[in-house]
Parts: structure tokens; C-alpha cells; sequence
């Protein structure tokens, strides 16, 4: 049984993250949350509003998000009346991180996947603002699905490492599972002008060989000085369905997700985004 969380700002791209989840799990027994937190409608409002008014802003929101859950409930089987999957829709009074950790943990969540853009949809970004919260500090593996993605079976995926990480054991059996339901190739790609690695490299190295025996694992070294071309290249070269990343201190990622926008480095996420979070659990 799998267990998977998907946010929905109710909008396309939101519903469209939807339908992907449905695809790649589709031969899977899946339970799907589907999750609206909306204190940040209550709260951001345009105008001022009294306190006295709040419960009743709080409650008129809560009873929108329900009627446009259901919605998406019958939408969805619409599109994928799959008996191995079920559907709970969950409207909740909190910011969309805090929800998702306390869902994930309460439910003991397998990954979580969403659009890389809300309903702001800003098109001057990648990735939106609470996308790059979620993909910084939910607490298990999530898969961002881009505007208009259109699914296409996961069978060349990209997963640059320094080798330097020692990955958690159950992230990398989703991952496992996943590339063995679709026979995919994983491409490691090590980018670093010393080609040569250290011990400890080499163990992590071992392990990742050993936990993903599922998948046809391909071990490439670059010297590209800008991993981030260096990445977006790989991805145009070998059309790369899928980009697998570690959210971890010093890492490519955080590298990226710390610039202002990250189309400024020159990245462009046009395929499916898998961040493993390496994090106890």
C-alpha cells in the first residue's frame, strides 16, 4: 500500500499533479490525501478584517475548500476510476508545510506530489514560492509535476550525486520500486574535475548500487564547472524523463534553490522533479 499526499490550490496545475499521481501508481494499491490548507487565505486577505469576523472568514473558507474537494474527488474518478486507488480529501486550518509534515507523519506518508506552480501561476518563475517551501522542508520524498505536463512513463532518469551523502534506505526503496515497475534507467551522474573517489564515496557509492537493483544504473562522470549546465544539458542529451535530486546541506539543490529565481542559473524544469529529503523518520 502506498501513501501519497497531494496539495491542491484547486487550480489546473494543482489537478493536473492530480492526474500524474494517478498514472504513475496506477498498477499500485494507493491510498491519496488530498489536502488543502488555507490559513493563508484567511489571513492574506485585502482588506483588514476584525477579529470578530475571523471565525466566520475561517468557517465561509473552511465550506468553499469542502465543496471544491468533492469536486476534485469526482473529477478524478472521472479520469481514473482505478479500484486499487482511494481518495480521503482533507481541508485544514494551517500553513501548507505544517500540514503536510503533520499529515506524513500521521499517516506515515510515502511521498508527496505536486505542481511546481499555484494558482498565481507566475510564469517568470520554475518553481512557486510554497512549492520550493514544500521541496526545502516536508519531511519525505516529493515529486513537483510542471505546468501542462502531459505523463510519460518514467524510463530515463537523471540522479547527479557527489557520492558524499549516505541516503536513507527508504527513500531509495520508493525509488526502487518505482524504476522496477517501469524498468527505467537511472543515469548517476558525478560532476567534478577529480574523478577519482574517496573511500567514503565509494561506499555510498556501493550502497546505492545495492538499494536499486531494480533499475539499469549507468555511472557517468562531467567536469562542467556549473553543475546546474551541466545538468540541464544531460537532461537534453539523453531526454532525461525524470530529474532525481538530494535535499541536503551543500547540495546541487539547495545550490539552486537558494538563487533569487532559478532561471537565472539557467535551469528550466520542464520534466517531472524528485527531491529525496534525507531525513530521519
Amino acid at each position: 500500500m502506498r501513501k501519497v499526499v497531494v496539495p491542491t490550490d484547486f487550480s489546473k496545475n494543482a489537478f493536473n499533479a492530480l492526474k500524474y499521481a494517478c498514472q504513475l501508481f496506477k498498477y499500485t494499491r494507493c491510498d491519496f490525501f488530498i489536502l488543502h490548507a488555507y490559513a493563508d487565505e484567511v489571513y492574506q486577505q485585502d482588506r483588514v478584517i476584525e477579529r470578530s469576523k475571523l471565525d466566520e472568514l475561517k468557517e465561509l473558507t473552511y465550506k468553499n475548500s469542502e465543496k471544491q474537494l468533492k469536486k476534485i474527488i469526482k473529477d478524478i474518478f472521472e479520469y481514473s476510476p482505478n479500484p486499487r486507488h482511494k481518495f480521503k480529501s482533507i481541508s485544514a486550518f494551517g500553513t501548507l508545510t505544517d500540514e503536510i509534515n503533520d499529515l506524513i507523519n500521521m499517516e506515515n506518508a510515502d511521498i508527496v506530489l505536486m505542481g511546481t506552480r499555484g494558482e498565481t501561476n507566475d510564469r517568470t518563475i520554475t518553481f512557486g514560492s510554497k512549492t520550493i517551501q514544500v521541496l526545502k522542508y516536508v519531511q519525505c520524498p516529493v515529486l513537483a509535476i510542471p505546468e501542462n505536463y502531459k505523463y510519460h512513463p518514467p524510463k530515463q532518469l537523471l540522479f547527479p550525486s557527489d557520492y558524499l551523502v549516505p541516503h536513507k534506505r527508504r527513500e531509495l526503496k520508493l525509488l526502487c520500486e518505482l524504476t522496477g515497475s517501469f524498468r527505467s534507467s537511472i543515469h548517476m551522474l558525478y560532476i567534478d574535475s577529480n574523478k577519482k573517489l574517496s573511500l567514503r564515496q565509494e561506499d555510498n557509492m556501493r550502497f546505492l548500487k545495492e538499494c536499486l537493483y531494480k533499475a539499469n544504473l549507468f555511472f557517468e562522470t562531467t567536469d562542467g564547472k556549473d553543475k546546474t549546465i551541466a545538468i540541464t544539458k544531460y537532461i537534453v542529451h539523453k531526454e532525461i524523463d525524470l530529474l532525481i535530486m538530494v535535499n541536503s546541506r551543500h547540495s546541487h539543490l539547495e545550490q539552486m534553490l537558494n538563487q533569487s529565481t532559478i532561471e537565472k542559473i539557467g535551469l528550466h524544469i520542464k520534466i517531472p522533479f524528485l527531491v529525496l529529503q534525507n531525513l530521519s523518520r
